[in-house]
């Protein structure tokens, strides 16, 4: 299978697994839950080290901020729809994240070799 392909396969998996998580609760994965984080981890350093190309950087990384800010958001506090939201971006704030920091340093490797 393609590189690309992988690093796509990971971020679906990744979003697929925050809106489980959102939408029933970290308890469907009963003992497993806590590994979760972990796995979104992983998950993330597969996105930056497949997925991004080098002309895609600062897009990705712009885009990687506004999802950031979105995770850190208080979602708790809208009623009714606050209580999936909050774990949902926060979820996929945390397979970012680690996406995030590869593509930088990929970055900054990139304008250091020139």
């Amino acid at each position: 299978m393609e590189m690309q392909k992988i690093g796509s396969w990971a971020f679906i998996i990744g979003v697929i697994i925050a809106l489980i998580v959102g939408v029933l609760g970290p308890n469907v994965f009963g003992t497993v839950s806590q590994w979760i984080p972990l796995v979104f981890v992983i998950l993330g350093v597969i996105i930056g080290l497949l997925n991004i190309k080098d002309k895609e950087i600062v897009n990705f990384l712009v885009a990687v901020i506004a999802l950031l800010a979105v995770g850190a958001v208080q979602w708790n506090t809208i009623p009714f729809v606050g209580v999936y939201l909050a774990p949902i971006f926060g979820g996929i704030a945390t397979l970012m994240a680690p996406a995030a920091i590869i593509v930088a340093i990929k970055a900054v490797w990139n304008i250091a070799k020139e």
